[in-house]
Formats: C-alpha cells, sequence, structure tokens
C-alpha cells in the first residue's frame, strides 16, 4: 500500500473510507519500448525462438497483448498510456520506421501517448504518418509547432477522454533537450516542462475536468521537478530515463507510485519487459484517495498471443537476411546497458570507439568520441550477428572526420559528464584520449588529467577527431563540434564499421583499460 506516501487532504481522505462517489481507474502504461516487438534476452537485445520456447525471454508484443487484456479484465475502468519513444531501436524500426508501431499500439487499444525524443528522428515527415495511422491522440504539450505546416492544427497539447462516464485530461510532455536529442526540424520551438504543463491544466480545470494525468517523456528528475512546481497533476506517467520504479526490486529507482505531495508518479523501465498497473481512486473533488500497484513482468509466465506473434513473424521475414548473417564471436558478453555506457567506461563504448578510430587513424585522426545514449544494447556471448550489431547501434548514424582545437574537446568532454547525474546520454566514450572527471563540482569544471597519445591534452594544438553525425551536428549538446575545420559526415555507416572492427578481432575480448576515471 502506498499510504505512507500520501500526503496531505489526501491521507485524510484515505481514514474516513470510501463514499459512494469514488472512482476508481487503473492506469496501464508503456515506455521507450523501442520497436522490442519480439522478445528480448536479460540484456535487452534479441532472444532467439529455442530461448524464447525455454522460458528465458521477456516482453514482446505478444505479450503485451495477452497482458492488457488480462489487466483490463481485473478493473472496472482502465486505460493504456504511452510516455513515448515507440520509435528507434530494431531492424523493425529501420526498415517499416512508424508503420509496426501503428499497427501493434492500434491492436492494443492505446488511448493516448506523448511525443519521445526518438519520435523525431526521422524528421516531422514520418511522425505525421505515424500519427495519421494510429486510432489515438498523440500529445506533446511544451512545443510551439505553429510553424511546422506537418504538425500544426495536428499535434494537440492535450486531450479530454472518458471512461466510466468520468472526463480524465491527458497531457502530454517531451524533453525540453528534444532539438538536441533528434531532428525536429528547424520550424518547432520547445519550452519549459512544467509552465507547459500548468497552463493545460489550468485549461483543463476550467472545462470541469479534475482528474489529470500527465504522460511524461521527460525522465525521472523532471518528473519529480514538474510535480513539485505544478497543481492539479494527479499522475505522471513517466519515460525517457528508462526507469523501473517498484516495490519489490532492489533495482528500482524509487517506489511505484513515487509521490510528490499528492501527485503519483510511474514509470515502467523499458523495452516491453514490464507493463505498468497503477490503480488509482479518486475522490469527487478529484484528489487520490488511494495509489498504488506494481509493474508486471512480462516474462515466460505471460503467454504470448498467437495471432499476434504469427504476424509479428511476417514482418520479420524481410529483415533476417539482415539479421542472420553472422559477423563474428565474443569471447563474453559486450556491456551496453544503459547505466554502464552512461555513467563510466564501458566495454560496448571502448569498442565501438576503438572500431571508430581504426576505421579512420590512417588520415591523421587521434581521438574517438561516441555518445553513450547512441549504444542501445549489449550483446551476449558467442556469435553475433548483424542483427545484434544494428540493435545496439540502431540509429543508420554515419562516421563523422573534422579537427577542433584541445580547448574544443575539453568543451566538448565537459558537455559529455555536465549531466552525469541524470544519466544522460551525451555521455563520452572515447579512444585515443584518457580522462578524469570529480561528479561532486559543478557542471562545465569536472574533467582533469585528459592525455591525448601519452601527451597532456595540449588547449592550442588541433586535433583530428571521429564521432558519428549526430554529435558532430550539435546532437546531446556537442553543438560546439559543429563548426569544426574539415569536417566530413558522410563516411560509413557505424554499425557496419563496428561489425568489421568485430570480425577482424574475432573472437572479439571485450576489455576495460582506465581510459575514464571517475574521481
Amino acid at each position: 500500500m502506498m499510504m505512507r506516501f500520501l500526503m496531505g487532504a489526501g491521507a485524510l481522505a484515505l481514514s474516513a473510507g470510501t463514499a459512494a462517489a469514488d472512482y476508481s481507474l487503473t492506469i496501464l502504461h508503456t515506455n521507450d519500448f523501442h520497436a522490442r516487438f519480439e522478445p528480448i534476452s536479460k540484456y535487452d537485445s534479441g532472444c532467439s525462438e529455442e530461448n524464447n520456447a525455454e522460458g528465458k525471454c521477456f516482453g514482446g508484443t505478444a505479450r503485451l497483448i495477452t497482458a492488457v487484456s488480462e489487466a483490463r479484465s481485473r478493473t472496472n475502468n482502465a486505460i493504456l498510456v504511452d510516455g513515448g519513444d515507440q520509435f528507434q531501436g530494431t531492424l523493425f524500426y529501420t526498415y517499416y520506421k512508424g508503420k509496426v508501431a501503428a499497427e501493434f499500439m492500434n491492436k492494443l487499444g492505446y488511448d493516448a501517448m506523448t511525443v519521445g525524443n526518438h519520435e523525431f528522428d526521422d524528421g516531422p515527415e514520418v511522425l505525421r504518418g505515424f500519427m495519421d495511422a494510429v486510432n489515438f491522440p498523440v500529445l506533446m504539450s511544451n512545443a510551439d509547432v505553429s510553424r511546422e505546416e506537418l504538425l500544426a492544427g495536428k499535434l494537440a497539447k492535450s486531450t479530454v477522454i472518458e471512461r466510466g462516464g468520468e472526463k480524465l485530461g491527458l497531457i502530454g510532455l517531451t524533453p525540453h533537450d528534444t532539438d538536441e536529442l533528434a531532428s525536429p526540424g528547424p520550424n518547432i520551438t520547445f519550452t519549459d516542462p512544467a509552465q507547459a504543463v500548468q497552463g493545460e491544466v489550468d485549461k483543463l480545470t476550467e472545462m470541469g475536468v479534475n482528474k489529470i494525468i500527465v504522460l511524461s517523456h521527460s525522465g525521472y528528475g523532471v518528473d519529480q521537478r514538474v510535480a513539485a512546481e505544478t497543481t492539479g497533476v494527479d499522475v505522471i506517467v513517466g519515460g525517457h530515463s528508462n526507469t523501473l520504479l517498484s516495490n519489490t526490486s532492489d533495482r528500482a529507482a524509487g517506489p511505484y507510485p513515487t509521490m510528490v505531495g499528492s501527485t503519483a508518479i510511474v514509470s515502467a523501465y523499458a523495452y516491453g519487459k514490464f507493463l505498468g498497473e497503477l490503480n488509482v481512486t479518486f475522490d469527487d473533488a478529484g484528489e487520490i484517495v488511494e495509489a498504488k500497484g506494481e509493474p508486471l513482468i512480462m516474462d515466460a509466465g505471460v503467454a504470448e498471443d498467437a495471432a499476434t506473434k504469427a504476424r509479428v513473424a511476417e514482418l520479420a521475414v524481410p529483415l533476417e537476411e539482415i539479421r542472420q548473417r553472422v559477423v563474428a564471436d565474443a569471447a563474453e558478453p559486450i556491456d551496453g546497458a544503459k547505466g554502464s555506457c552512461r555513467a563510466g567506461e564501458c566495454t560496448m563504448g571502448n569498442l565501438i570507439a576503438d572500431a571508430m578510430l581504426a576505421r579512420v587513424k590512417d588520415q591523421g585522426i587521434e581521438i574517438a568520441i561516441q555518445n553513450g545514449g547512441g549504444i542501445r544494447a549489449s550483446i551476449d556471448g558467442g556469435e553475433i550477428t548483424m542483427g545484434e550489431v544494428l540493435t545496439v547501434l540502431p540509429f543508420q548514424n554515419t562516421l563523422s572526420t573534422f579537427q577542433v582545437t584541445g580547448a574544443v574537446m575539453m568543451e566538448a568532454l565537459e558537455n559529455g559528464v555536465s549531466q552525469y547525474e541524470d544519466g544522460a546520454g551525451r555521455f563520452p566514450q572515447v579512444a585515443g584520449i584518457t580522462f578524469a572527471f570529480d561528479a561532486s563540482q559543478p557542471a562545465g569544471s569536472r574533467v582533469s588529467d585528459v592525455m591525448v597519445g601519452g601527451a597532456p591534452l595540449d588547449m592550442e594544438k588541433v586535433y583530428g577527431v571521429v564521432s558519428n553525425n549526430y554529435v558532430r551536428g550539435g546532437g546531446d549538446g556537442y553543438k560546439m563540434f559543429r563548426d569544426a575545420m574539415n569536417a566530413y559526415d558522410y563516411g560509413p555507416d557505424l554499425a557496419d564499421v563496428t561489425a568489421e572492427y568485430l570480425a577482424e578481432h574475432a573472437p572479439y575480448e571485450p576489455y576495460t583499460d582506465g581510459r575514464i576515471t571517475k574521481k
């Protein structure tokens, strides 16, 4: 029970007993699904049908279909919502873009979703095509899309739906820095989340709506700030930071729900591994009387819907030839977990940075830098297929080579560790360069002991650098690279470069060597 987290009027209502006017609602939710229509392994990457039959896999749309149906049967009122980032992550997205996500979200019967930053990976056009294909509203409150003709008048800030005779207000939220994280184009302006949410809450309240749910692709930290800085928000369904909230897991970042004042915050990790199930009771004034629940793990105990499984298999046929090609093998698992590669040196980061640098070293390039957020999965030991590599590196990024001064390189490293506390994707994985950082210092003055090729970083010297075209273009806050000298952004695909490097070094032995040190 979450009573101990409720405060003020909500706590008083608990002791008063359940009044006849109370209204119960089950909020089913997902976030950061990232095109994981097929089951996944414990490493969040592909899981073979053989392992699936042995009960070793998690998630997949066929399990979600079953779990959502069963959850709806347990309650009188239910909604199903998504916290963003359905796009990007597997060959399904690379090949079909948003079409498969739209098909299965319609089949699951979603009531609404918010726009995640990855919904903008292929610009407003692909997002608009997805929106035209789905049977539910896609929301985003903290952006001005009036100058983007593909979205103006189509992408709403909030909506009202009815369930069990009661009106529910739903508000969408996307990262404030989506322009740095994706490719929304020049015509969309993103704004502060708390102010945007309060503006929509006020409009909904004037309409007589007193039960308000924010679908927030902004991260657990921002969600807590929005809850603290707004009034009238009852529930925040989170996303973006892949946060697991739970009352039973030792890996949880906080309780489910996390109460901030009278606002209940929930999040269900990522990749369809869990289905969030929050049971909320409201009094007739729209105040939360009780909020309790737990994410449901989508393990082998959840049966796969046969028709959905068959449809996923049908859609996978064109992907098989690409996916099944064995490119190398690994002596042991290569760690590409979000919690590793956005917090320090990780073995997958070393592999990718080494591969980038090896590819262009003969061009006078000395330093490789890869954003940790561009690393999307781990790879288990044994045979490595191209499909696994593409799951790790799904964005079709190309190698970019350029030149910058040591001072600019230092600025880049500082940017990389500036949001360490938030587990931000800008964390730098590197090769050819070593550095230390102290997260207790203010952002902008955390990096020290920078060495390149055995010599201290020279602020005046010009260095050759390789990264991916997303980072070179200013993604993840690396704006200092936009004006780099002699930039060439059209090198080979990063996934291909990594696969070829693995093949040359098979069996690949993952390692760390202390190139990044946390003080």
